[in-house]
């Protein structure tokens, strides 16, 4: 007959092994889950590049590949096919705000060429314009991290705007992967589009934060 304290201690050790196990399994699927999740990333920033070649559609691009990674991130389906289809419903208003930061990219690009000239005012005037287009570029990216189909793109951005405002660390965040974008353009320019996914990761993953504050 088994003693009933030789027993307990066998069951003990097959309970964490079986734990051990699991857990092992556990960190290897978040592992793969993490790896697959950024591929993803890096695949929906080349549809987003491939999407905004018109030049004025980068804001439906964004919003499409935004939804595409947030349903990758709920466990649900969806691909090119319905990245595609996100993008004709986002393009219907997204060309206006794409033609919007279009003609504030110029209006700085005006302030800059002022300031070589050495105009008076003509820095002040020239900060003034870097910032007013970062701070756009930024609440766009934030508009299209939740943009839904039949969503109103002015009252997108115009909510976008006052959250760019209000959560400044997420904004700064965004600023980053721009600065991460610019560079990789920099370097090595192919690396540029991959990385657009990213970016649009990190703007629905600051817009989550902000809502679950």
């Amino acid at each position: 007959m088994v003693p009933a304290s030789t027993k307990t201690s066998t069951e003990a050790k097959a309970k964490a092994k079986a734990k051990v196990k699991k857990s092992t399994a556990r960190g290897e699927s978040l592992l793969a889950e993490r790896f697959a999740l950024f591929a993803e990333c890096l695949l929906t920033g080349v549809w987003i590049a491939v999407a905004s070649l018109p030049l004025v559609t980068y804001p439906a691009a964004f919003a499409a590949g935004s939804r595409h990674l947030r349903r990758r991130i709920a466990h649900e389906g969806g691909g090119w096919r319905e990245f595609v289809a996100d993008f004709r419903s986002a393009v219907r208003g997204g060309w206006a705000a794409g033609l919007l930061g279009w003609a504030t990219a110029a209006a700085v690009w005006v302030d800059v060429q002022a300031v070589r000239a050495g105009l008076p005012g003509g820095p002040l005037v020239g900060a003034v314009g870097v910032f007013a287009l970062i701070g756009l570029t930024v609440a766009g990216l934030r508009a299209a991290a939740v943009w839904q189909p039949a969503a109103s793109w002015r009252t997108l951005l115009a909510d976008a705007g006052r959250r760019t405002v209000l959560d400044p660390a997420g904004s700064f965040l965004l600023v980053g992967g721009l600065a991460v974008v610019a560079g990789s353009a920099w370097f090595v320019a192919p690396l540029a589009l991959p990385v657009l996914g990213a970016v649009a990761a990190a703007a629905v993953a600051v817009e989550e934060r902000y809502r679950r504050r």
